[in-house]
């Protein structure tokens, strides 16, 4: 496919207080220490595939008012230590909601769990909440349990139209969308003029050595299948290869200081790097202290990926997780959660309910974005296990 030469113009976006909100994509790489080892490991081993229709469990939610619910850090809406959305569904429902932010690293995850899983045993856990591709792979070993579309009214009424359907899990049976975010370049202006597309941000000469790419393999590979003229969302295993091969040249140039999750932030910010593929939130949480940093939308277009809500097989209180997924689909609460989080909201209704609530934020094209905007958006193909596993294995001997 052709390539755009238009250059993307820079957005300016509603700065947030950064007290409401924190950095969550992709700490755990970058900040728990899982390396290149552990990252093989984790992908390259076979994981067991079940019958999801015959790992079942008793639902105990009408006798215990409880649901474990797994998340990723600073992704809820927090007043000191309450946590205002949820003590609102526990007041209105009577279900005592046990919050973990267990969820660090879609990798690392799937490395605790898939044991269990994998041999239809109990996780411990009614809702995880997992990136779009670890979702997708998760479905496809039969690991997830379909949702009851009767107890989720709100859901089907308000999920915003572009993801009401997924071809990794069509007609949402499986996956309820928590939040969704962006990846595209950010800049530090002090050091560096616009680095307006991801092929210069793999050849300019001016910021060799200087740059860092990220660790999470789709959202690197997806802008190296664009700078080869390929569709991610529709790929050959040539154009992957070709594509590979380009991130190698870049890796053995020199032009990569080094692969990160989010812990470019403080490079960035110093200025050790001057440029760096990078995910929205982040860069407006910099943007909060440092006006420098600054964020584009590449002419390549924008990686657009969510978080999704699942009950995993053997949860003990699936109807009690349903409940709790349809309350976060109301408006109001919506708004209320995304004035915290400041990711894409999925939720209908909720930029009307945002004028109450913060009306600075109507208008942020990061929370609200709308049609012309969600044009420039791509998506990486779903894979199956054995191309995941491949593919996962030659990213990481290639930024290793």
């Amino acid at each position: 496919m052709n390539r755009s030469t238009r250059r993307a113009p820079r957005l300016s976006f509603p700065v947030p207080d950064l007290s409401r909100r924190g950095f969550v994509r992709g700490a755990a790489i970058g900040g728990l220490g899982v390396g290149l080892p552990g990252l093989l490991a984790a992908c390259g081993t076979e994981a067991a595939k079940v019958e999801s229709d015959e790992c079942t469990s008793t639902d105990k939610s009408d006798s215990e008012k409880v649901v474990n619910f797994s998340n990723w850090p600073e992704y809820i809406d927090v007043d000191g230590k309450r946590m205002p959305t949820l003590e609102a569904f526990e007041k209105q429902t009577g279900i005592q909601v046990n919050y973990n932010t267990d969820v660090n690293d879609n990798t690392e995850f799937f490395a605790k769990v898939q044991n269990q899983l994998g041999a239809c045993e109990p996780i411990g856990r009614d809702i995880i909440v997992m990136t779009d591709w670890m979702a997708a792979r998760m479905i496809d070993l039969g690991w997830i349990q379909e949702l009851d579309h009767d107890n989720l009214p709100n859901v089907d009424a308000n999920l915003v139209p572009n993801l009401q359907d997924v071809a990794w899990d069509p007609g949402r049976k499986r996956s309820v969308p928590w939040q969704s975010g962006f990846t595209g370049i950010a800049y530090n202006s002090k050091y560096t003029g616009e680095i307006g597309s991801f092929e210069e941000l793999l050849t300019n000469p001016d910021i060799s050595g200087r740059i860092s790419l990220l660790t999470e393999m789709r959202d690197t590979m997806g802008f190296m299948l664009k700078v080869v003229g390929a569709d991610p969302s529709d790929f050959s295993d040539d154009e992957w290869g070709q594509a590979i091969e380009e991130l190698e040249k870049a890796v053995t140039s020199g032009q990569v200081r080094r692969f990160t999750g989010n812990d470019y932030v403080d490079d960035l910010n110093k200025g050790d790097l001057v440029a760096c593929e990078a995910w929205s939130g982040d860069v407006i949480a910099m943007q909060y202290d440092n006006p420098d940093i600054k964020w584009v939308v590449p002419e390549e277009g924008l990686s657009l990926w969510s978080d999704n809500m699942m009950v995993p097989n053997r949860a003990d209180h699936k109807a009690n997780a349903e409940a709790l997924m349809n309350y976060y689909y109301d408006p109001e609460v919506a708004a209320t959660l995304a004035a915290w989080v400041n990711y894409i909201c999925p939720v209908q209704g909720a930029k009307e309910a945002m004028e109450k609530i913060d009306p600075s934020l109507v208008d942020a094209p990061l929370i609200f974005p709308d049609e012309e905007f969600m044009a420039q958006t791509f998506a990486f193909m779903s894979l199956d296990e054995e191309t995941a596993r491949k593919y996962e294995t030659e990213f990481s001997q290639a930024i290793g």
